[in-house]
């Protein structure tokens, strides 16, 4: 049978040269490949540092944490969107922060600015509030330029979080360089296909040290890679001190490995094909399924996004039941996913929050009811891209247009 998965992933001449030189080298720990992602990555934002960690999870959890061990308060008010996967609101709870939760624009998905800022009007207790963390999902671009306003007027600090706008647009720059840090996943279903890594990125440079202290269990050092075997230490001219036992702060474990950024250099060499054979599978898709605008929402086409899947949302008219249609894709070898879900309404981990949000989030909690998506990834063929649309067909005329 047919299957046409969210995300594929294939070894490609770079990914196998990448790799040997890495089994060549008999280092597999963050070294040269490491430091190479991070300087090519930035560049292609252009941001000034990357530091890559073990998951986006993690650069999460890094940016929040080096947020506010660099002094923002902690049980202080994050403003996010509550359409997102659960890493996102999990970062913010798991550092001490409070989420806080706005809804979104239901056509693109991501938090609605003129909500955050009648919030943040209407509340009396500004100072409660460290920052607004949108989320850019899907590929869809978070309105940046209305956000970074909002916590400038209100003294906030904007996070992205870009894990599935690898290459996104949003008023000539890239996200994850629209503000002070974002945080990215290379999950293998994402742009750029790592597996298992994640990145935080800023122009800070006084937090770009930071986070890779703690990113390293808090030691001292703050190096790219370590170049003590060359007899090379910005840290010799102190006594008694190795600065890779010497903790200078409270850390963990984020560290990844050469292997995953060397798959990494593979992707990001040949981003540009990426995105634009994505759009491409969009538009096709788009064109095909046209006739069912009314009854199924389509995804907005713009070249300026970078898309992380097919998203569809059954609408108010459609009688479609989701739980069918998704039943229905999986058993004709075309694999689907929820479009998350609405956080504090839906997951039983945020349970102590469904009374207060209740009704509060309407398009959140109905895209989280009735949206759902499928892969739209550069290695779907011609044939995958129709065989797509002739399921739609035959299963929407059959059931609910006959």
């Amino acid at each position: 049978m047919k299957w046409i998965s969210i995300g594929d992933f294939r070894f490609g001449i770079e990914e196998k040269k990448y790799i040997q030189q890495v089994v060549d080298s008999n280092r597999i720990t963050e070294s040269k490949k490491v430091m190479k992602f991070e300087n090519n990555f930035s560049k292609y934002l252009e941001t000034k540092y990357t530091i890559l960690t073990n998951s986006g999870t993690s650069a999460l959890i890094l940016g929040l944490e080096s947020l506010k061990q660099q002094g923002v308060k902690v049980n202080t008010k994050i403003i996010t969107s509550p359409l997102t996967f659960a890493a996102t609101v999990n970062a913010i709870a798991l550092t001490g922060f409070n989420p806080i939760f706005v809804d979104i624009d239901p056509d693109t998905f991501v938090i609605n600015p003129e909500l955050v800022s009648e919030h943040l009007e209407n509340t009396r207790q500004i100072n409660d509030y460290s920052m607004v963390l949108p989320v850019h999902l899907m590929g869809y671009p978070a309105d940046m330029e209305k956000l970074n306003n909002i916590c400038k007027k209100n003294n906030l600090i904007a996070f992205e979080d870009s894990a599935q706008a690898h290459g996104t647009v949003s008023n000539g720059r890239k996200c994850g360089a629209l503000s002070k840090v974002s945080a990215f996943s290379f999950y293998i279903a994402h742009n750029i296909q790592v597996g298992e890594m994640g990145a935080i990125t800023t122009s800070d440079v006084e937090l770009a040290k930071l986070a890779r202290r703690i990113k390293a269990n808090g030691r001292l050092c703050d190096c790219q890679i370590c170049t003590r075997s060359q007899g090379i230490c910005p840290y010799n001219s102190i006594d008694n001190v190795d600065p890779r036992f010497t903790h200078s702060h409270i850390g963990y474990n984020f560290k990844t490995t050469e292997f995953m950024a060397a798959i990494g250099l593979a992707q990001l060499s040949r981003i540009d094909s990426i995105i634009k054979k994505r759009q491409e599978n969009v538009k096709v898709l788009n064109d095909g399924l046209a006739k069912y605008s009314d009854i199924i929402q389509l995804p907005k086409f713009s070249k300026d996004i970078s898309y992380m899947a097919y998203p569809l949302v059954l609408l108010n008219d459609s009688k479609i039941s989701r739980n069918k249609l998704l039943s229905r894709l999986e058993k004709k070898g075309i694999e689907s996913r929820p479009l998350f879900s609405c956080i504090p309404t839906h997951q039983p981990s945020y349970n102590h929050l469904k009374r207060k949000y209740s009704g509060r989030l309407p398009n959140a909690e109905f895209v989280g009811k009735n949206g759902f998506y499928i892969g739209c990834h550069q290695y779907l063929s011609e044939d995958d891209l129709d065989y797509i649309i002739q399921f739609f067909n035959r299963w929407i005329d059959r059931n609910f247009l006959s």
